[in-house]
C-alpha cells in the first residue's frame, strides 16, 4: 500500500513514471535477499523510476515530503510544534565528550526516536535525552550527535544527521535553470539530421559479410563514408550593453554548439541586426560583413538561431536612425524580416527569465516578428527551440 501511494504521490507532482516502471521496482524490491534502508529505496527507485536526469531535483523534492509524511505516521500521531525547533541553545562538546557519545544503527535510533516521542510531552533545550535544540541528544537540531536525526531547522555545521533530505544533490538539473556547457550539448543534439559524405573511411559490415559470403567466403571488406549531423546553422549572437551580463552563458552555449554542429557560421550584433554584421569583436568597426551579403550566401536550408536578451529601446526596432550606434538608413524589424523570410526556420534565444519579458517593450516586439518563436535558455526552452528548427 505503501509503495502504490508513494507511485501516486510522484505522479502528483508531475513525474512521468509509468505503470511498467513502478512494476519492475517492485520486481526489483521482490528480488533483493535483504531489506533496503530508505538512502538504498531513494537510489534504487530513482534509477527505476526517473529517466531523465533533468528530473532528478523534482524527484529529491518530493520523495523528501514523502519521507516526512511517512514519518509522521510512523511516529503515531505525535507532532512536534514548530516553536519547540526555535535555535535557543548551542551548546559546545569537547572531543572527549563528542567521543563519549553512544551510536546506533539505523533500525536503533529510528525505534528510539518513536519512543522518545511518546514520552516526551513538552519543548526541551540542551541535553542528551529529549527531542529539542542544541543538545547532545541524537533527535532535534543545532546540537551534536555523531549519527542522529535531524528534526526541523537548519544544521550546526557538524553534518552528522543520518537523513537530511532538505540536501538536494542534483538541483542544477532542474529543467528550469539556466544551463552549462554540458546541458546545451544534450539539448542541441535534438537538431539532428544525419547523413554518409565524405571519404570512406567507416567499416561497413554488413555490406562486408553480404561481399564475402559473394566470393564464397574470401574476405571481401567493404567501407562507407562516417555517418555526420549534416545540419547547417547560422548563430547571431548579440553583444555588449545589457548582453555582458550574460557572457559566460553566450561562451558556453558557442562552445557546446561548436562541438555539435560540424556546419557552422557565427556572425555578431548589437541589439538588432542592421545592415552589416561582423565575426571579430576587436575588429568590429574594421572587418564588417554586409548583411546582404550574408543573406544571399546561405541557402534556406540553413536553420537561424538568434541568442540576445532583445532588450533596448523600441525606435531601434522601428525607426530610421534608432540605433544606438549609428544612423541606420532602415529600421530594425526591417532587417529582421528579411531573415525571417530568407529562413522560415529562425529562433530567438533569450537569457533573461521569461517572467521579465513583459516588462520590455521591445522583447513583446521581436517575439511578435518571430511569432512568438523565442525561447528562454533553460533545458526545456532550449529543446523547445530545436524541435522547432528540426520541423
Amino acid at each position: 500500500m505503501m509503495l502504490i501511494r508513494f507511485f501516486y504521490f510522484l505522479r502528483q507532482h508531475r513525474l512521468p513514471v509509468s505503470i511498467q516502471e513502478f512494476i519492475t521496482l517492485i520486481e526489483s524490491l521482490c528480488s533483493s535477499a535483504a531489506a533496503l534502508s530508505i538512502d538504498e529505496f531513494y537510489y534504487l527507485a530513482r534509477l527505476v523510476l526517473i529517466k531523465d536526469e533533468s528530473l532528478f531535483d523534482k524527484y529529491d523534492r518530493a520523495f523528501g515530503q514523502f519521507y516526512g509524511l511517512l514519518s509522521k505516521e510512523i511516529a503515531k500521531g505525535h507532532t512536534i510544534p514548530a516553536d519547540w525547533l526555535i535555535k535557543t541553545l548551542e551548546r559546545q562538546l569537547s572531543d572527549a565528550e563528542k567521543a563519549a557519545l553512544a551510536t546506533h544503527d539505523l533500525a536503533e535510533l529510528i525505534e528510539k526516536f518513536k519512543k522518545t516521542l511518546e514520552e516526551q510531552k513538552e519543548r526541551h533545550a540542551g541535553g542528551n535525552k529529549w527531542v529539542g535544540t542544541g543538545g547532545s541528544s541524537p533527535f532535534g537540531h543545532g546540537g551534536y550527535h555523531p549519527q542522529g536525526i535531524r528534526v526541523g531547522g537548519p544544521s550546526k555545521g557538524n553534518f552528522t544527521a543520518v537523513k537530511v533530505w532538505e540536501k538536494r544533490e542534483f538541483s542544477d538539473y532542474d529543467d528550469q535553470v539556466e544551463l552549462g556547457t554540458r546541458n546545451f550539448k544534450m539539448a542541441l543534439r535534438r537538431l539532428r539530421r544525419f547523413a554518409r559524405e565524405g571519404a570512406a573511411t567507416e567499416l561497413d559490415l554488413d555490406k562486408t559479410i553480404h561481399h564475402t559470403a559473394q566470393q564464397a567466403g574470401l574476405l571481401d571488406i567493404q567501407m562507407r563514408p562516417e555517418r555526420r549531423n549534416t545540419i547547417k546553422v547560422l548563430m547571431l549572437l548579440d553583444v555588449g550593453g545589457s548582453m555582458d551580463s550574460h557572457i559566460r552563458r553566450v561562451e558556453e552555449l558557442f562552445s557546446a554548439a561548436r562541438s555539435e554542429f560540424k556546419h557552422l557560421e557565427v556572425f555578431y550584433f548589437h541589439n538588432c541586426p542592421y545592415e552589416w554584421l561582423w565575426k571579430n569583436n576587436r575588429r568590429r568597426f574594421d572587418e564588417r560583413i554586409s548583411t546582404l551579403d550574408v543573406l544571399s550566401k546561405y541557402n534556406e536550408d540553413w536553420r537561424v538561431i538568434f541568442v540576445g536578451d532583445a532588450t533596448m529601446s523600441p525606435f531601434e526596432i522601428t525607426h530610421v536612425g534608432g540605433s544606438v550606434e549609428h544612423h541606420n538608413e532602415e529600421p530594425g524589424h526591417l532587417w529582421l524580416q528579411r531573415f525571417i523570410e530568407t529562413w522560415p526556420k529562425t529562433v530567438w534565444l533569450n537569457p533573461t527569465k521569461t517572467e521579465r519579458w513583459m516588462y520590455h517593450q521591445s522583447v513583446l516586439m521581436i517575439r511578435q516578428l518571430l511569432q512568438d518563436r523565442m525561447y528562454p535558455l533553460t533545458v526545456h526552452g532550449l529543446e523547445s527551440a530545436m524541435q522547432q528548427l528540426s520541423k
